[in-house]
């Protein structure tokens, strides 16, 4: 339908900041989460305010009525986010490799291959545990 947006998981820079706030300080209400943006970050108490609605719109965050001022609470985990935003990544810059995805990351020195085979074993223990769970 054109005009219509879907609902998805990914988020604008400044919506990810509002909603790191909201998964790392707990639900809030839109001076709380003024008060705990990232230094540097100044951000009028309206455009925080807009920003909240705009997510509340989009489904990521809750509010509730608590005295004269809306609390919100994030509906999307910080799990789902990244979930998201990695394939989001993948797809777009590796054409759906993530095998492409760590060799970047490799041969762009942003982690070593020793570091690989530290993960490697990492995740190899976590699917042992999760065929005992």
């Amino acid at each position: 339908m054109a005009g219509r947006k879907r609902h998805s998981a990914s988020l604008t820079p400044l919506e990810l900041q509002i909603m790191q706030v909201l998964w790392r300080k707990g639900a809030g209400d839109v001076q709380h989460v003024q008060k705990n943006l990232p230094s540097g970050t100044d951000l009028a108490y309206t455009t925080v305010q807009t920003m909240l609605t705009v997510l509340q719109r989009k489904g990521k965050v809750r509010r509730k009525l608590k005295g004269r001022a809306y609390e919100y609470r994030p509906v999307l985990s910080e799990e789902k986010a990244v979930r998201h935003a990695v394939r989001d990544l993948i797809e777009r810059l590796f054409g759906g490799s993530s095998e492409d995805l760590v060799m970047s990351l490799v041969k762009n020195r942003q982690v070593n291959p020793a570091r690989i085979v530290d993960l490697t074993r990492k995740i190899l223990a976590q699917e042992v545990n999760d065929q005992h769970e």
